[in-house]
């Protein structure tokens, strides 16, 4: 979820610091701007904020790998934070959803000006909605409209209650389309997870395989990110893995790591911060898609107001945001968030620099939590980018 959908938390309370760090140097090459011991600081200033658990890798451009890990994995055991720990990919996986798209379009079986209502005859209709008038580009960058409303819990009874609930991807559509749109198709910008749901549903539509086994055969396989995983309804995660808490007021922290995720027939994946860092590397130096669809990808327009509090600067293409570096330039990401599990990434332009940071609590209770939380995480995947520096 975008991060005014996730549900973040805090713990104000002290806990003990397990900080790691590991190193891999593929051949003798010289020593990256960005230093491990700089990679530790950012990752404690997170742990420091009430983060209970938080991992790190950055790569650089001689294929440097440094880790650094803070907090705790479990805080009733103390148990420290794995470097390879899964995590649930959340909203990162829009941007597998957009690469399959893309690919689909450079193969000449649809078009990015196809509507939805070409694919999905029908389905896009009700209180204003209009599914002849929305096209795949604008789900694919969040201008078509359409509102949102996928289920979500916001106390710990909703949470209960509701975490091992399933819904289909029908379920979904239909909730949307009970609301008016946002706005005209292609005139404003509005974060829609309905509108990757629609995307996956068209991409099975087209291929006659569900969107998720698509992913896995054209872009996990390949790339051979064996640890990002499609789990279905499965509401639990790989080993290792960090337990993840939410935040619902002052004194209710919860473990929030067993539910099913809302959108589980596509986007359930889980995955790890080395293969987020191939992935996004893959995808900038070209390996993923030819170089006119890559720049359709990259053709992008203004978020948000409100989402520019959180991602000042910030613009979205398809299925990728772009975001200012301090040192110049910008950098590609697609962050994720949900169920206690947020995590920031970024790849410069060519791919060659990039970062991931995964987060095991959320600080959702208040906005002053909130961008505390997203500016510090920030901050590290900048620095890690700008090679330590981050001015200009």
């Amino acid at each position: 979820m975008i991060p005014t959908l996730r549900k973040h938390l805090a713990l104000a309370i002290g806990v003990a610091t397990l900080l790691t760090a590991e190193v891999t140097t593929a051949v003798a090459q010289p020593q990256d701007p960005y230093s491990t011991r700089q990679l530790r600081q950012d990752t404690e200033a997170i742990h420091a904020l009430g983060v209970s658990g938080v991992q790190a890798r950055v790569i650089a451009p001689n294929g440097r790998q440094s880790v650094a890990t803070s907090g705790t994995a479990d805080l009733d055991t103390g148990q420290p934070v794995a470097s390879g720990g899964y995590f649930r990919m959340a909203s990162t996986s829009k941007t597998l959803v957009a690469v399959v798209v893309l690919q689909l379009e450079a193969e000449g079986r649809l078009s990015l000006n196809d509507s939805v209502d070409h694919w999905l005859p029908g389905v896009v209709r009700g209180k204003g909605n209009d599914g002849r008038r929305i096209t795949i580009r604008q789900l694919l960058q969040h201008t078509s409209g359409i509102h949102d409303d996928l289920p979500g819990y916001t106390t710990p009874e909703e949470y209960y209650q509701q975490r091992y609930d399933v819904y289909s991807s029908g379920q979904l559509i239909a909730r949307a389309m009970a609301h008016a749109p946002d706005f005209a198709p292609g005139e404003g910008w509005a974060y829609s997870n309905t509108g990757y749901v629609l995307l996956a549903t068209i991409i099975e539509r087209t291929t006659g395989h569900p969107a998720h086994d698509e992913i896995a055969n054209r872009v996990l396989r390949p790339l051979a990110l064996d640890h990002t995983r499609w789990v279905g309804t499965s509401p639990t995660l790989p080993r290792p893995h960090a337990k993840a808490y939410q935040l619902f007021g002052p004194e209710a922290l919860v473990d929030v790591t067993d539910q099913v995720p809302v959108d589980h027939e596509n986007l359930s994946f889980v995955t790890t911060t080395r293969d987020e860092n191939t992935l996004f590397r893959a995808l900038l130096s070209g390996r993923l898609l030819p170089a006119r669809q890559l720049a359709e990808m990259k053709r992008t327009v203004p978020v948000s107001e409100e989402v520019q509090q959180l991602w000042p600067g910030g613009r979205y293409g398809l299925g990728l945001a772009e975001r200012p570096l301090t040192c110049g330039g910008t950098y590609w990401s697609h962050e994720g968030g949900d169920g206690g599990y947020i995590t920031l990434n970024g790849a410069t332009d060519d791919g060659s620099r990039s970062a991931v940071v995964s987060m095991s609590e959320a600080r959702g209770d208040t906005m002053e939590h909130i961008m505390a939380q997203e500016n510090t995480a920030s901050s590290l995947i900048n620095h890690a980018l700008c090679g330590g520096g981050g001015g200009r």
